[in-house]
């Protein structure tokens, strides 16, 4: 059977995750934020404060990776990390003034490329791919676990 980019979901995807990544690094690097960060910043501006392994549970990618871009997080300002008051051997994952300053921007940014990026689409056709995405995303998280 000979392979297809056209009909594979993986390909697909992932070129339309490059597509949209590259849309919004153009929106949000002028500010000093990166698509590296973005998504962790997602997860801590909903709530501040989560473990490193909350948040590699979360984002649904390696220990390292979480690491490499907490470590840059920290480096340009946007988190610290606390001791947990419980447990010492534990630490929190806390953003700064200036990680939260930038939310509004940010957020407007993510929304204005997903407005672009689905302005060709029905609001019916805009629900179903949500949902398929969402479908999808859970059934591979299950095979995944």
């Amino acid at each position: 059977m000979a392979f297809s980019k056209d009909t594979s979901a993986g390909y697909l995807v992932n070129h339309m995750a490059r597509l949209f990544a590259r849309a919004l690094s153009k929106q949000i690097n002028p500010a000093g934020m990166t698509t590296g960060a973005f998504p962790a910043l997602l997860e801590l501006w909903e709530g501040d404060g989560l473990t490193q392994k909350e948040l590699r549970e979360r984002l649904d990618i390696e220990q390292a990776t979480v690491a490499n871009t907490l470590t840059r997080m920290e480096r340009d300002g946007l988190i610290r990390r606390e001791q947990d008051e419980h447990d010492g051997r534990v630490q929190r994952i806390r953003l700064t003034p200036l990680a939260q300053a930038k939310r509004e921007q940010a957020i407007a940014a993510a929304g204005a490329v997903n407005a672009a990026a689905l302005s060709g689409l029905s609001s019916e056709e805009e629900a179903a791919f949500l949902a398929t995405m969402r479908k999808v995303i859970g059934q591979l998280r299950d095979q995944n676990d």
